[in-house]
This record gives C-alpha cells, structure tokens and sequence, in this order.
C-alpha cells in the first residue's frame, strides 16, 4: 500500500472520531442544564439526580485507562464502532426513561460506550495520519474537545425549554448513527497493536473499585462535607487501597491490563502530570464561571452559554493555527506563552465585579481560549512522543484518565473553596457593619428612605432594609470569592511551569519511537 493510499481518507477518518468525540463531551455538560426538570418528572431529590451525572463520569473514567486494552483485544475498527453503537441505544433509552434507576442506569451504560471514543479517537488519529501532519490531526480533534462541552449549556437549555429534557439524549442518535456508519466504513484496525494472549481479571476488578470510589468521593465530597461523612471516609479507604493494589499488580503481571510500565517514559510521566494540572484549572475554571454568571449576574444557562461561546472559538481557532506550526518549534514555549495568557485572563476574571457586563467578560475569555489553545496539542504531542505506535493507545488513555480526573479534582476544590472563602468574607465584612460605623449607618438610612419612597410602611422599612443590606454583604462575600478563586487557578497553573524543564524539546511526534526502532 502507498503513503497516498494509506492516508487518503484521513481528513473523512478525522472528522468521524471527532464527531464521536463530540458526543461524549457534549454529554458530560448538556445534562446539567436538564436536571431541574428531570427532578419534577421523575419525583427526584437533588441527591438522587445527581447520580444522572455522577453515574456517567464514573462510567467514563473506568473506562479511559483500559481503552488501549479493549482496542487491542476485540480490534480497534470493531470496538470503536460498538462504543458508538452502545452509546447511540443508550441514548434512546436515557430519552425514553420512566423512573430514576432506569436513567442512572442508562448513563452509566453510556458512560462505558463513551469512555472509549475520546482516548481511541486520538490514538486513530495518530496512526491514520503522516507524522507531519499531527498537529493537523490534534488541532481537528482539539477543536472539537473545545467546543463540545461549551455548547452543552446553550444547545441543552434550548433544548429543554423547547422540546422537553428527552430530547437531549435522542439528540444524539442522528449523529451517532452517521459516525457509526462512517467508522465502519473508513476506520481501519491498527498495524501495530498487539492482542493481548489473557484477560486481567483482577487488575479490572481493582480499577474500576479504585477509580470508581474515588471520582464517586470527588463528586459526593463537598455535599456530605468531605471527611465529616463516614461514607466519604469509606469511599477514600476502599480508592487508595484498590488503586495501591492496582498498581503493584499491572508492575507484577505478565499481560496487564493496563500498561503502567510506559510511564518509565519521563517524557509522558511528566505530560501525565501536566494534564492533571491542566484538568484541575480547566475544569475549575469552567465550573466556576456559570456559577458567578448564573448566582450574581441573573443570566439563563443559554446566556451563560453565549457569553462562554467566544473564548471557546478562540481556543478552537488558535488550535487550528497552531496544528499547522507542529514541529517547526519547540513545542515547550507554546505551553510557556498559553500558560502566561491563561494567567493573564485569571488576572481579569479576577477584576470582575457585581455590575460587570457582557463587554468586560469578552476579552478575559478570548485570552483564556487563545491561552488553551496554545496548550493543547503540544502537550499532547510531547507527552506522547517519546512512545512507540503500539503504546500510543495506552499513552493516550492514560493522559486522558489524568486530565478528566484533574477535571473532577478542580471541581471539587473549588466547589469546597467557593463555600469557605463566603463564609471567611461574609464574616470579614459583617464585623464592619455595625452600628458605631458611620458608613453602614449611611448605607442602612439611604436603603430605609428607598423604601419609604416606594412605598413601605416607615415601621417595615428597617427590617427590610436589614434584609438588603445582608444580601449585599452576602453578593459582595461571594463576588470576593470569585476574585480569590480566579487568582488561585491562574497561579497554580503558572507554578507548574518548572515541569517543563523535565520534558525535552522534541521537533518529532508521538510513535517516533516506532521509526528509530
């Protein structure tokens, strides 16, 4: 077969996993939206639909790590095509659910057929392109991982309001019965991987317990008040003893599940890394602006979505430009530049404020979006470049399981933060608001005269000026927790610059291994 034939339908191959990839994401974040009326529909507590969400992240997360095995095991054409087709029938029986379990349980099932497009698609990119053309591949990919889980918000709040909650999940069947055709006919097994001779039984068990507990606990955590909940503390004992565990035995066994010995590698332990921390602030960042924009400035989710939108195609443009640059220079000082550009949008999403409006919000989150975008396909490249072919899935499933559960990680804390930081605030400003200071004095008498002039009763009026000036206490308490949460992200992900300088400058791409072998 010629290089020409070989690559002829790469561009079809590309947008076919990146559709898939799509899905998946879009799936994580367009639910969200839907939970209110899902709750009134199905008699639902907020706990109890939460597990909507928890139930398909925990799904997504078992999966990640094994994807290279799984691909290897059943081929990888054969098994990206049944994740697809898996998360289709999922999908119309989500839409069609009558009760609580039968949802949770069609998410989690979901969740299993998704897992398996993101880190797959990138491993099929990643053969089914010439190494010159990687940071072309990554950037199509990019774009989609990008935009997928910011429109979730705007197309799933559109959705909602205008043809009930179902539709967000039959949604899905249109496209990804187009991607299941398409990768029947176009994706290809893989030249390089090897099949695996046994199944690790034990080294399954041990993950799913392990990562399941844990991104359970991280979902649960700030809701049962972390390590006050014996269920949490449960949770914590049973993840550290399962991973530990797991991790001695894939050393130990012959033919692991999944292959932790390719983090010998310091050049992908260290991208590992990096994407933990890139997870942690990515998701962070993105958790916490819709709850400012929502809670302090009274915008829909489909607003919240709009004003998100821009930054998002920023990221998506930028990581179009920079596919075209891959190679050409040291993809280490696109990381450095996206890094400070990301920190210099914290630096301004730390300026907002209560009367903030559209206008201010619109080139913080272009830099965020360019700052990303910058971020994106080198880190993954370099993470991947020191692997041969055969360990590109594995490489892949690995970087991926570390940025989502950095994702949950991020969420986590700034959810448990967000609440702290109100309540050291709230606490801070409420002791300058007595009655020997002589600007809340002012404050409170211009809020009573207000009042008055609006028409309440003189003897009502104090009482409800009390009840302003708390709830403005409470918006500025939290406007400052915002601020301090920005800043935090933003210098965390600048004091992880120094791992760079453990990565060495690599002009090639990911399976050169493969080539010097």
């Amino acid at each position: 077969m010629t290089a020409a034939d070989r690559y002829r339908y790469r561009y079809v191959i590309a947008v076919t996993v990146s559709l898939a990839s799509v899905l998946e994401l879009l799936d994580t974040s367009i639910v969200n939206v839907a939970i209110p009326h899902m709750m009134g529909n199905l008699g639902a507590t907020l706990d109890q639909i939460a597990w909507v969400s928890t139930g398909y992240i925990v799904a997504n997360v078992i999966v990640l790590p094994i994807t290279g095995w799984l691909s290897a095991y059943f081929g990888r054409r054969r098994y990206f095509a049944a994740s697809i087709a898996l998360f289709v029938l999922a999908s119309f029986f989500c839409g069609n659910a009558h009760s609580l379990g039968s949802l949770v349980f069609w998410r989690i099932v979901q969740g299993v057929g998704g897992g398996a497009l993101l880190s797959t698609s990138q491993a099929i990119l990643y053969e089914e392109f010439p190494r010159e053309e990687y940071g072309t591949a990554m950037a199509i990919f990019g774009v989609g991982v990008m935009v997928g889980p910011t429109l979730g918000p705007t197309l799933g709040g559109y959705i909602t309001d205008a043809f009930g909650w179902p539709w967000i999940f039959y949604i899905n069947i249109p496209i990804g019965m187009l991607a299941f055709a398409l990768s029947l006919s176009f994706i290809h097994n893989s030249l390089h991987q090897e099949r695996a001779e046994q199944v690790d039984y034990a080294g399954l068990v041990l993950l799913a317990v392990g990562v399941g507990t844990l991104q359970t606990m991280l979902e649960r955590g700030e809701r049962l008040d972390w390590f006050e909940s014996r269920e949490v503390t449960t949770y914590a004992v049973i993840s550290a003893v399962s991973l530990i565990a797991f991790v001695w035995h894939e050393l130990v066994t012959a033919h692991p599940v999944v292959d932790l010995r390719i983090l010998k590698s310091r050049q992908l332990a260290v991208g590992v890394l990096f994407g933990l921390v890139l997870g942690v602030c990515l998701y962070a960042t993105v958790f916490v602006l819709p709850v400012y924009l929502q809670n302090l400035q009274g915008f829909t989710a489909e607003q919240t979505g709009f004003v998100i939108l821009p930054g998002a195609l920023a990221s998506a443009f930028t990581m179009a430009s920079m596919g075209r640059f891959t190679g050409k220079f040291d993809a280490r000082l696109s990381i450095l530049a996206g890094v400070s550009i990301f920190a210099l949008s914290m630096w301004k999403h730390a300026h907002f404020t209560t009367d903030s409006g559209m206008s201010d919000f619109f080139w913080p989150l272009i830099f965020r979006g360019v700052g990303l975008g910058l971020i994106f396909v080198p880190l993954t490249n370099l993470a991947l470049a020191d692997l041969p072919m055969s360990k590109i899935p594995n490489g892949t499933g690995l970087f991926n399981l570390m940025r989502q559960l950095g994702g949950s990680v991020g969420i986590a804390i700034s959810a448990t933060l967000l609440q702290r930081f109100q309540a050291i605030h709230r606490a801070d400003l409420i002791a300058n608001v007595t009655q020997f200071s002589e600007a809340a004095r002012e404050r409170l008498s211009g809020i009573v005269g207000l009042l008055i002039a609006k028409g309440t009763a003189p003897a009502l009026a104090e009482a409800k000026a009390l009840r302003v000036l708390d709830g403005q206490v409470t918006r500025q308490a939290l406007m400052l927790s915002f601020e301090q949460l920005f800043l935090l992200f933003g210098a965390c992900f600048v004091l992880s610059l120094p791992l760079l300088l453990l990565m060495h400058r690599s002009r090639g791409a990911p399976g050169g291994a493969a080539a010097a072998h």
